[in-house]
């Protein structure tokens, strides 16, 4: 059993550590393949997956974000970005807009929640994993994300933030914490490989020190150190998470960020946002997953 950063931090934070043993997760080995074998016909180079995109019209698909402000009818994609734990990349990404896009507290659209696996939602929910065992999104194959309505003329700028999340050496923060499928990396575009965006998020990670490979991903994927799956949006979207996990402190101890940012989730959930009806966590307490 792998006892995860992100698990750890909720553990810690409730005090109940004796309650580990409750993971359900189904995490994989920490060793990476060797690169040769990462690289098959399922994984390609940056410059070899760059120079094979074809550029296509982007598509769209509805969420119930908030109606940010934009420059005149400029088009607004829905995105996700997938890269381990989805507290602090939640962070990250609230950060983004602030400075890229210039949105309000009320304007925020980024949302942890979950995406990449075939078995979409079951009986309509999507969840973490919880005590009764209902739609497990492990078990449903999907992964951690944070989802976000973006201008598409803004997506170059959200990728390379991605981009930023990984280290010199192409690891995420809790490469070493956080293991399984549960945490792979994967980017969600409308059109998936065959979208402008894909070529943008390339170049992007090219631009960012070259660090990443990518992937056209086919649902379920595997956890791989230094590889993002590119995921079609329409194929594979993305399901909020519970609002106890938005706006969360991030999984490092000590990763505690203000009141002001913890309080969003709630605020947006009196003025009637959807969080769903998922059991709240491991043990019925709503608290760091548990």
């Amino acid at each position: 059993m792998v006892i995860t950063s992100c698990l750890l931090s909720s553990l810690l934070l409730s005090a109940l550590p004796q309650f580990a043993s409750a993971w359900s997760g189904q995490p994989t080995s920490s060793s990476s393949p060797p690169r040769s074998s990462v690289l098959s016909e399922d994984v390609a180079t940056r410059r070899s997956f760059l120079a094979g995109l074809a550029t296509a019209s982007l598509a769209t698909v509805a969420t119930s974000y908030p109606s940010p402000a934009s420059a005149g009818d400029e088009e607004l994609i829905d995105c996700y970005f997938g890269c381990g734990c989805f507290w602090h990349v939640q962070h990250e990404f609230v950060e983004a807009e602030r400075k890229i896009l210039g949105r309000s507290e009320d304007q925020i659209t980024s949302r942890a929640g979950y995406a990449g696996g075939k078995a979409g939602a079951l009986d309509g929910k999507v969840c973490y994993h919880n005590a009764g065992n209902i739609a497990d999104y492990g078990k449903l194959g999907h992964a951690e994300v944070v989802s976000m309505r973006i201008p598409s003329s803004k997506f170059y700028d959200f990728a390379v933030e991605y981009c930023k999340l990984f280290d010199k050496d192409g690891f995420r923060p809790d490469q070493f914490g956080d293991r399984g499928t549960e945490y792979r990396n994967l980017v969600g575009i409308p059109g998936g490989k065959n979208s402008a965006l894909a070529e943008l998020l390339v170049k992007a990670s090219v631009a960012s020190g070259d660090k990443l490979d990518f992937a056209v991903g086919r649902g379920d994927d595997k956890d791989l150190a230094k590889v993002s799956f590119i995921m079609d949006t329409a194929e594979y979207p993305s399901f909020v998470a519970e609002q106890y996990h938005q706006f969360h402190d991030g999984f490092a101890l000590g990763e505690n960020y203000p009141q002001s940012y913890n309080s969003l989730a709630s605020a947006f959930a009196k003025k009637g946002e959807d969080f769903g009806r998922c059991p709240n966590g491991m043990m019925g307490i709503g608290l760091g997953g548990l």
